[in-house]
């Protein structure tokens, strides 16, 4: 990883920073000057998001990682503490939703999408927690979906995963609260705005002129006003679905 010069002491870590949900989070945090530090497998796809934020102002970096390495989730988040800021606050933004029949589903791919969805989740979690019970303050947000509420016919792995997930941020939540670090998990329901829905699904897609599906923007703005909120009415479980979203 790339030597960098302590700048700031306000990071925004988002862990899956993509080009939708997770970079509109990351947007959203430096408008309100915190740095963004975002990571990908491959931190070349990251660069026009580094350069839209900086246009905009904002400072960012970017980090080839892969969450379901302990040693290069380890090595990431000291790198960022000892040479860019505080983690104030970790997103966990990892996607892993490959539908297949349990009929078809293989021992590999049920476990990587556990690898992706939960355990990733285990390693960011308790290293950036480390760093934020020495200050006594933080906030960790895990993006959850249906899945974690319910499990659906083709979705046995995804659904494991996310009830695995959503079972981590319970626990955190409980013993990390009392310590001043609000733990938040977050159940998004329902296509979201991308590429991928618009090329895959055009008829999902011809909803967002009804605002029937999620607005990347929209996301964000909810991230950052669960960062925002009195440790007296702190939210841990949050919907976030449309409209016409069947619950």
């Amino acid at each position: 990883m790339q030597q960098l010069n302590r700048t700031s002491s306000k990071v925004a870590l988002v862990i899956g920073a993509g080009d939708a949900t997770g970079g509109e989070i990351a947007k959203r945090f430096t408008r309100e000057g915190y740095i963004a530090c975002m990571t990908r497998r491959n931190a070349d796809k990251l660069q026009p998001l580094i350069d839209e934020i900086e246009q905009l102002g904002g400072k960012a970096y970017g980090f080839a990682s892969d969450a379901r390495k302990e040693e290069q989730v380890i090595e990431l988040v000291e790198q960022i503490e000892s040479s860019i800021g505080a983690i104030e606050v970790m997103v966990f933004n990892i996607g892993a939703n490959v539908p297949c029949s349990i009929l078809e589903e293989t021992a590999r791919k049920y476990f990587k999408i556990w690898e992706m969805a939960c355990f990733a989740a285990f390693l960011t979690g308790r290293e950036v927690a480390k760093r934020m019970v020495t200050r006594e303050r933080g906030t960790i947000i895990f993006t959850g979906a249906t899945a974690g509420k319910r499990g659906a016919a083709g979705f046995a792995a995804f659904a494991g995963a996310k009830h695995a997930l959503r079972a981590l941020a319970q626990s955190m939540a409980r013993e990390l609260g009392p310590r001043n670090i609000h733990v938040a998990h977050v159940v998004v329901d329902g296509a979201i705005d991308t590429d991928f829905i618009k090329d895959t699904f055009p008829d999902l897609y011809a909803k967002k002129e009804q605002d029937g599906i999620l607005n990347p923007v929209h996301i964000a703005e909810n991230y950052w006003h669960l960062s925002q909120q009195p440790r007296d009415a702190w939210t841990h479980e949050l919907d976030l679905r449309p409209w016409m979203e069947h619950w």
